[in-house]
């Protein structure tokens, strides 16, 4: 048998209980602990009695108090909403031309477009609404539908070939792949890549104008500078929506592009529109 330890004096007393020929002592948990303890533990239960707590199948407990961070949050957008409900009046009844020139009106829809914008569009056009491969870069000059604060209004309420809105923007290009020989294909994208640039193949580009006028003139115009009536893209200033290299051009021309942009009518305010349209036409490149 395992020789039992000798107890000092000073040492406490063990709770009886012997492992391999090692005792536990007795060391009670000092009084102010236990109380601390037994006062976090009452004070968890009146919490989950009194806040939301307990999660159930479809929602947590309200708790007898009802509070809850997004009834805060209701109340303090109320209350933004109310302190600005003047102003927002003002910015849903004004000339949308006259928007910019109003010291106070132009401010207040910078700021409060720029929110706006960082809410709803920026996952798309990016934070600093540069766009992104089949997004529009907002901040050069060149639009599809027309950059002037009214056409940007337009827009942006109705949406682009979106099916929510009777009145969206709606253009559709044709997929040429159905239409055209892969040897037309060819010869066209070569054509619309010496509008602005190099060619892959320069000796395609002769036949490739005549497809060219045939088939695509009539939305891009003669010289492929484009149609906004028609959200056609200008082919001639070296902007390019999905990319403009020989590949990307040949999958554009044989499968069409059918980009589509929700009405924002349904989701946002007359004034948050018009704040967010005065936004996007002061970035730079609104007419």
């Amino acid at each position: 048998m395992a020789k039992k330890p000798k107890i000092e004096h000073q040492d406490p007393d063990t709770t009886g209980h012997v492992w391999d020929g090692i005792e536990e002592f007795n060391n009670p948990l000092p009084r102010w602990w236990l109380w601390t303890l037994y006062a976090t533990i009452i004070w968890a239960v009146g919490y989950s009695i009194a806040y939301p707590a307990w999660p159930g199948i479809k929602s947590a407990t309200a708790g007898v108090l009802g509070w809850s961070t997004r009834g805060d949050v209701a109340a303090e957008i109320a209350a933004v909403e109310q302190a600005n409900s003047a102003i927002n009046d003002r910015l849903a009844s004004a000339e949308l031309t006259s928007i910019p020139s109003d010291p106070e009106l132009g401010g207040y829809a910078k700021s409060a477009g720029a929110a706006v914008f960082l809410t709803w569009c920026a996952q798309c056009h990016g934070s600093g609404a540069a766009g992104a491969k089949g997004y529009p870069n907002l901040l050069d000059n060149d639009w599809l539908w027309g950059g002037d604060i009214e056409a940007i209004h337009t827009t942006i309420n109705h949406g682009i070939r979106t099916e929510e809105d009777e009145d969206t923007r709606y253009s559709e290009m044709p997929a040429f792949g159905e239409i055209l020989s892969k040897s037309e294909i060819r010869q066209v994208v070569n054509y619309v890549m010496s509008l602005s640039g190099t060619p892959k193949d320069a000796a395609k580009v002769s036949a490739g104008a005549t497809v060219f006028a045939d088939n695509c003139s009539s939305c891009h115009m003669e010289g492929g500078i484009g149609d906004r009536e028609q959200g056609a893209p200008n082919l001639a200033d070296a902007i390019w929506l999905y990319g403009g290299d020989y590949e990307t051009l040949k999958e554009t021309v044989t499968y069409s592009r059918f980009g589509v942009m929700p009405a924002w009518n349904s989701r946002l305010s007359e004034a948050e529109v018009r704040a967010v349209a005065a936004y996007i036409h002061q970035l730079g490149g609104g007419e």
